[in-house]
């Protein structure tokens, strides 16, 4: 992994728990808002942080900080297909 790819994911994780300190105790967010937040560009490149986005957030969960949710319920990280969101440890 090279520098550069530590940083985005380093990036990733802060804007994630960023964004969902900006939201209510019981928010969530997709994602794509994390991919968004830290993608500098004003075109559809934020589509190829979806998946580094998707594991900062399989870190958070490791780390206890936040929980990923499929149906609004808790879900095993590495079991999670399709679409997820983010949400504070509960």
């Amino acid at each position: 992994m090279t520098d550069m790819e530590r940083q985005t994911d380093r990036r990733l994780e802060r804007a994630i728990l960023d964004l969902l300190e900006r939201r209510g105790p019981a928010a969530s967010i997709c994602p794509s808002d994390a991919a968004r937040a830290v993608y500098e560009g004003d075109d559809d490149g934020w589509r190829a942080l979806m998946e580094p986005a998707r594991r900062a957030a399989r870190r958070l969960v490791t780390a206890g900080e936040v929980e990923i949710t499929q149906g609004g319920r808790p879900v095993e990280p590495s079991g999670a297909r399709g679409p997820i969101r983010i949400r504070r440890a509960r």
